[in-house]
């Protein structure tokens, strides 16, 4: 017997230690492997187009797990990329593990995967099922997120779709060939086709925003500041505001919480330990309520130091000297702070009135304080956008030049407004054009990513809330947009192309093991050669 090529041999190792080996039982048990390997890489491919889509979305997901884990670890930690890089690393070795097996199966090696890999395929569905039942638990409303992504991906996902499994047909073809019985040849060849079909027929059902007519493209979206820009300076300061002013955001937009002496200030979590030095100057307090400090005592705090050391949107290297500066010296701004900036600039702030601590000496006065703040800073009362919470506004009158924004569809028809302010994946495409063509202005929040950008731009929001103004502002038009019928056009032709291609492949295999029939080796390795009669009746 001649001895192998020691290349072949080393790729034949990689995958599996085992020689070859006649039974069919073990070979049915090896192609059952081969299968469930197959489905892990699809599963993992799937996982992490998630986490793509949960990105835009990071900094939230960041700040939950600090909220949950912050009694255990108290430092900040960025957990989305290290979800992100062991996914990463799931999805290679998964494509890398699949590579081997096609190759296994090229050089007509058997399919006996080594028991190691087949412990980390099962770790590997272990992490992805642990990542889904918490994003479950703690997340669910990311699940929206992926699916509106669909919007954007769809039309290119699918065009690459077709292109890998028309080089599949090869392996594919060649196992159909291989096969000995003639109801395996059926379902492969069966279970091939229906694939094909709904891959390459996927477009019928494809919708897209983004799949319009240059001329019908709404106006580009205006920009509201979530937090000031917090991908360029720590959130809810002065300096992540004026930041912010450096992309002509329309509004500010934070969130207010009470002192416990009763001043307004910006503030989104409930502890202090994210983002300001409170460990260090009230280590006793650190796990008290944000509310639970008087003003002077919030003073005292620092609220950039901890921008710079953990660098939570990995820009900090991008800062200049000043900027680092300016940076380390922040600290927490009142609601006045931020009122007289947007009066100067003649820009519209929005704000959330977040829960105070149980026992607050100002809990049924908090809107009262909140409103008197507002109307003493002399802002223009129409550059105020008042988010409406029929609880907390029926305990105090609501200046009417306010402009009241709703937080959900029914609250804005009961109320009788016309501005709603609402989460990005809480409305779909066909949702926000009629809300639009019925003169409501819709805001949605948070919209950090290009592609999601664009894909409410596509579907005539009016304008999106985002951490990355400075991402969003120089975009002069959505990163993708095709006339239906250009697309169209693309879809037919690139389809033939590819069913071109199968066919080829097809007829090179048939070639292939037509000129071997009655060949050596496969029936060596338990394989048969083409029935003539049948596979002409197949083409």
């Amino acid at each position: 017997m001649a001895q192998k090529h020691p290349c072949r041999s080393c790729l034949v190792g990689v995958y599996s230690c085992h020689g070859k080996d006649k039974k069919t039982g073990k070979w049915q048990c090896a192609c059952c492997w081969f299968t469930f390997q197959s489905f892990i890489f699809l599963l993992t491919l799937w996982w992490i187009y998630v986490c793509w889509a949960a990105y835009n979305d990071r900094d939230d997901f960041n700040t939950k797990v600090f909220s949950i884990l912050s009694s255990i670890t108290g430092m900040y930690v960025d957990w989305f990329l290290v979800v992100l890089i062991v996914t990463s690393v799931l999805v290679i070795y998964c494509c890398l593990l699949l590579i081997f097996a096609l190759i296994q199966v090229a050089l007509k090696e058997p399919l006996n995967m080594h028991w190691i890999h087949k412990v980390l395929l099962f770790l590997a569905v272990v992490i992805v099922a642990a990542g889904v039942v918490g994003l479950c638990l703690q997340w669910m409303e990311e699940w929206g997120t992926a699916l509106l992504s669909l919007q954007v991906t769809a039309p290119f996902l699918q065009l690459g779709g077709v292109a890998a499994l028309s080089l599949l047909g090869w392996f594919v073809f060649q196992r159909f060939f291989m096969a000995k019985r003639t109801v395996s040849r059926v379902f492969i060849l069966l279970a091939y086709l229906i694939v094909v079909a709904a891959v390459f027929l996927s477009p019928l059902v494809i919708t897209s925003p983004c799949l319009l007519e240059i001329r019908e493209l709404p106006p580009k979206p205006a920009l509201i500041g979530h937090r000031g820009t917090p991908t360029l300076a720590p959130e809810n300061t002065m300096m992540s505001f004026r930041k912010s002013m450096e992309c002509k955001v329309a509004a500010f937009e934070s969130d207010i919480l009470l002192s416990w002496d009763g001043v307004p200030f910006l503030m989104h979590d409930d502890s202090l330990k994210r983002t300001t030095n409170v460990l260090e100057k009230f280590p006793e307090r650190a796990r008290n309520g944000s509310s639970t400090f008087s003003w002077k005592e919030l003073q005292s705090l620092n609220a950039g130091a901890w921008y710079l050391e953990n660098d939570p949107f990995q820009t900090v290297s991008s800062f200049s000297k000043l900027d680092r500066e300016e940076a380390i010296n922040q600290s927490i701004p009142s609601l006045s702070d931020l009122l007289n900036l947007a009066k100067k600039q003649n820009t519209s702030v929005i704000f959330d009135l977040k829960k105070l601590s149980p026992g607050h000496p100002y809990e049924l006065s908090y809107t009262q304080r909140t409103v008197e703040t507002i109307l003493n800073s002399s802002i223009p009362q129409r550059l105020v956008l008042w988010l409406v919470n029929k609880d907390r506004d029926k305990l105090v009158a609501i200046p009417p030049g306010f402009q009241k924004i709703f937080a959900d569809k029914e609250a804005m028809r009961v109320g009788g407004g016309d501005r709603l302010n609402i989460r990005h994946s809480f409305l779909s495409g066909q949702e926000i054009q009629n809300l639009t063509r019925s003169n409501v202005t819709v805001n949605m929040w948070v919209v950090n990513e290009r592609w999601l950008f664009s894909l409410l731009w596509c579907s005539g929001v009016s304008s999106v809330t985002t951490n990355s103004c400075h991402r969003l502002r120089d975009m002069q038009r959505p990163i993708w947009h095709l006339a239906p019928d250009t697309y169209r056009a693309i879809w037919i032709t690139v389809d033939c192309f590819f069913l071109l291609v199968i066919l080829g492949l097809f007829l090179l295999q048939r070639r292939r093991f037509g000129n071997n029939r009655g060949g050596r080796a496969e029936h060596k390795n338990g394989f048969v050669n083409l029935l003539t009669g049948e596979m002409d009746t197949f083409l």
